[in-house]
């Protein structure tokens, strides 16, 4: 089962790690961005790793938890006509852009695949109470469904929690639990 993850930020990063930390062997990443220092509070980064492709960083930060998984790594921003192909071969892709036209996109040139896409929607800010999980069509969305990151500062325990859930799901519907 290979698990393609669109967007390396606070999401993307985190629900890797739960992954690869779980046993998944096989990921696909694909991000444009570099790390920054103001990635560091939410995002699997270290401050030696700051202006370097984050997929880059990231793969290492994987390889050193689990050295035999096999980490793809596309340096790109996605486009609307390519990103059903860039993820064709994943079973499962996992959604952690920051701009909900971004999401939207991914969210819509997967739907006719049928492929399971789990998503994120309100991470910011510092209340978690509101946080629920939202099941549409092959999509399942996480978070308070309200709280924007350009509103609201994110921070890393919020982050975290709709990471990890978001990880959890990936987990349930690719069968690693059975």
């Amino acid at each position: 089962m290979k698990i393609g993850i669109a967007g390396t930020g606070g999401i993307g990063s985190n629900v890797a790690v739960n992954l690869v930390r779980t046993g998944v062997r096989r990921l696909k990443i694909v991000d444009f961005d570099c790390v920054d220092a103001t990635n560091l509070n939410r995002q699997f980064y270290f401050h030696d790793q700051i202006g370097r492709f984050k997929v880059a960083v990231l793969a290492e930060n994987l390889l050193r938890i689990a050295p035999d998984a096999v980490i793809e790594q596309a340096v790109l921003k996605l486009a609307l006509d390519t990103m059903a192909a860039i993820f064709d071969d994943c079973d499962i892709v996992v959604e952690g852009f920051d701009g909900e036209k971004d999401k939207k996109r991914l969210l819509e040139a997967l739907a006719m695949s049928g492929k399971p896409v789990v998503s994120a929607c309100g991470v910011a800010g510092t209340c978690m109470d509101a946080i629920e999980v939202r099941r549409i069509g092959a999509c399942t969305v996480v978070g308070d469904f309200a709280t924007d990151s350009r509103q609201v500062r994110c921070y890393a325990p919020k982050v975290a929690v709709v990471a990890a859930t978001m990880a959890h799901i990936v987990l349930e519907k690719g069968g690693f639990y059975d």
